[in-house]
This record gives C-alpha cells, structure tokens and sequence, in this order.
C-alpha cells in the first residue's frame, strides 16, 4: 500500500495562483491607462500655453523609473509619466504630479487600512511579514515589522495633529457620543475612547472627536467638550444623541446649556430588559418598539402609558428605568421626521466602530492605549469616508435658523407670526 492520507500543506506564498496573476494583470494595466489619461487631461489645460518660437511649452518627457505598489491583490508594477516644461524655471515651473499615483506611494489606501485592522484583529508585529505574504503573495516586501513599527508611529503623529485641528468654520447640528472599551495587554485597567461624531449643515457625517477616557466619567467629557471650545465649535449641537452614561449629559449641560439630549432607544430597551425575566423580554420589546415607532408624539405617549401601566404592577423596576428618560427619550419628534432614523440610537458610531469593539479581549488587544487609539483612528479616518449623508439634509440649516418641528412635520407660522416674531 502505497497510499497516504498525510499531505504538505502549501507554505505561505509558495503556491502560483493563476486568478491572481489574471486580475494584476488587468490591474497593472488598467492602472496605466488611468495615468495616461490623468496626464492626457493635464497637458490639455495647458495645451495653448507656447514658447516664443511656437512650440509646446508642456511636452511628455518619458517615464520615472518603474516601482511596484503593494495593493490587496499583490504587487503591481508601474511607471509614471514625466512632463518637461520647455520655459520655466524654479518655483515658476509647471510640474506633473500624479493624484492616482502620488510620488514615493509605494502601498495602496485599501492596504493601510488592512494594517491596522490585522493589528487589532490581534497580529504582532513580528508575524506581519508572513501574514501579508499569505494573504498579497510572496513578493509583498517592504511590510517588516520594523516598518509597521514606524507606521504605527507616524499613525500617533498624524492624531496628535488632528486633534489639534482648528475647529472656528465648523458648525454641528447633531452630536452622536459614546464611549469604546479596549483592553491593552500591557495595561492593567480597561482603557475608554471617548467618541463623537457630529453632521454638518450639509448632513455629512465627520469624526469630531476621539482621545482617550478614564471609564466615561463626566470629567473625561468635560475636558474633550471643553478642548472642542477652545479650537473653536464656540456653538453647541442642537441635539446630542448617546445612552445613559451620566457623565456625557452633565458634561455637555455645563458646556453647552442649550443643547437638547436625545437617549438612545437601543441602550435603554436593552436596560429595560435586563431588569425583566427572560420570559417576557420578547413581548415587552415589541411593546417598546411600539413607543419609539409611533408616527406622532402622542400615541407614543400612549404606548408609554400602557407599558407602564402593564408592566410596572409585577416589574416596577422595568417601569422606573423608562419612566425617568421619558422626555429626553421622545426629543426626536421635535425634528424632522427624514433624520428620526439616524437620531433615536447611537447606531451611527456602534456601526462604525464595531470591530473595534470586538478587541476586549486581554490576550489578544494592543501592546498599549496610545497604541490602540492611533489603531482606531486609522480605522474611523478610513471608515468616514464611506459614512452617507443624512436623509433629509436640506431641513438642517432650518433647525440652525430656529424652524420648529411638530411630529415630524415643519410648522408653518403665518406672515403675521412672521412679522411678530
């Protein structure tokens, strides 16, 4: 018998992939095309642009050397186009610079990003090396793990510089806060991220702010509100979305009075729940759902009362945990009826930010909280870019102006009013 059931697994980038090989192909030469018409575009503005005898002033000039950028598919070798103005000189000279390949890239976006993920998702920098090699092949250099230390830190440089940003022409008309928990391997205590995502006028959504807690306390809260102040947001949010935590709303009450709160509906169903027994949990979420589903403010008033008055004979501590958030948790229908969706939970950063929740685990977090806060804001940075835009982001600069919202519905005053007013 000559026959085996034991065989040799393949080693990491010692196997051919003919897929692979097809698609960086494809990609090696679409990517040529791309810069050939990038730089078709660019000697076109110029293109009535001559010298004193006639000719062209911006003509091709060959290619730069080839160098090879690391994308998720492997390396993908390019050359990039030069250009050679035949008059200027020094700074009066017009100079190509390509956007699709800027100059020294030598890796992709899509795979700064992987790094910081494979960071979190619990890979030592020591087996970076052969976890890219397995995952771009064998010739995806350049990723040591002395490389991805000096990453690391130009990732830390890069939020110390954002979180000095000047802030003066900004203006935010909703907050989202919460607070991210991480476990450090070297840390002996849990380390809190403190978070707030804010939308523009123009309903887009931009990461505000992002610096290390002590456990959500109002203190945490209070110096981050205040350091937005400082940098310039002198105005508040006109409706602050986050859960319970305590120190949120007294920090943002002593910061910015006039700024309205909004709970979040998925963190108090979730408390409510937790203080019934699991027998009625199903029913009794449906009957909160019916709350915060109600077209107008009324029948969710209705569905309030008859929770209450249901559950608080047997379950009076289940009744108590909603009764005392009931204003702050119906502040959503004094706002447009398009933004309710994005306004009655903290879904906005939970969703963002759900593979950094996930990292809680001791034996597999980062080395240290500096460590894990510039991992995070790589990933919220790259994640922002893909955030969409409020539905109904043409009634913003109306809540700015002080336009009132009944259920929903703008209120539409008289000229009369108009005129009192």
């Amino acid at each position: 018998m000559t026959e085996t059931n034991v065989f040799q697994l393949s080693q990491p980038g010692s196997f051919a992939d003919p897929l692979t090989e097809v698609l960086r192909n494809g990609a090696q030469a679409l990517l040529a095309q791309a810069v050939e018409a990038e730089i078709a575009a660019f000697l076109s503005m110029y293109a009535e642009n001559m010298t004193q005898d006639g000719r062209q002033r911006l003509v091709r000039h060959g290619h730069l050397p080839e160098r090879e950028i690391i994308t998720g598919i492997g390396p993908v070798a390019v050359r990039c186009p030069r250009v050679r103005d035949r008059v200027g000189e020094g700074s009066e000279r017009i100079r190509f610079s390509s956007a699709i390949l800027p100059p020294y890239a030598r890796r992709s976006k899509s795979l700064e990003v992987l790094i910081p993920i494979l960071y979190l998702k619990g890979v030592s920098t020591g087996d970076f090396e052969e976890a890219l090699i397995a995952l771009l092949g064998k010739d995806a250099g350049g990723l040591s793990a002395s490389s991805v230390g000096r990453l690391k830190a130009v990732w830390s440089e890069e939020h110390a510089r954002w979180s000095k940003r000047d802030l003066s022409a900004k203006r935010y008309v909703y907050f989202w806060a919460d607070g991210i928990h991480v476990q450090a391997r070297l840390e002996d205590a849990a380390q809190c991220l403190l978070v707030i995502i804010g939308a523009t006028p123009e309903g887009k959504k931009e990461l505000v702010g992002l610096i290390d807690g002590v456990r959500e306390s109002a203190q945490s809260w209070k110096e981050l509100l205040l350091d937005l102040k400082r940098r310039g947001l002198t105005i508040g949010p006109e409706l602050a979305v986050a859960d319970g935590a305590l120190g949120f709303w007294q920090a943002i009450e002593e910061v910015w009075p006039t700024t309205r709160g909004q709970r979040c509906w998925v963190h108090k169903t979730a408390n409510v729940l937790n203080k019934l027994p699991r027998s009625q949990q199903s029913k009794a979420k449906r009957a909160l759902q019916e709350i915060w589903m109600a077209e107008t403010k009324k029948d969710a008033l209705v569905a309030y009362d008859a929770f209450v008055d249901t559950w608080g004979i047997k379950y009076d501590k289940a009744a108590e945990c909603l009764i005392k958030d009931r204003d702050v948790l119906l502040a959503f229908y004094d706002f447009p009826a398009e933004h309710w969706k994005h306004l009655r939970t903290t879904n906005v950063i939970e969703s963002s930010f759900a593979t950094v929740r996930h990292r809680t685990v001791r034996s597999k977090g980062c080395l240290s909280n500096k460590t894990a806060l510039a991992m995070i804001f790589k990933l919220a940075e790259a994640a922002e870019r893909s955030w969409r835009r409020l539905d109904g982001h043409n009634h913003l600069p109306k809540i700015i102006l002080g336009v009132r919202f009944t259920d929903g519905i703008e209120v539409v005053r008289s000229k009369a009013q108009a005129a009192a007013a």
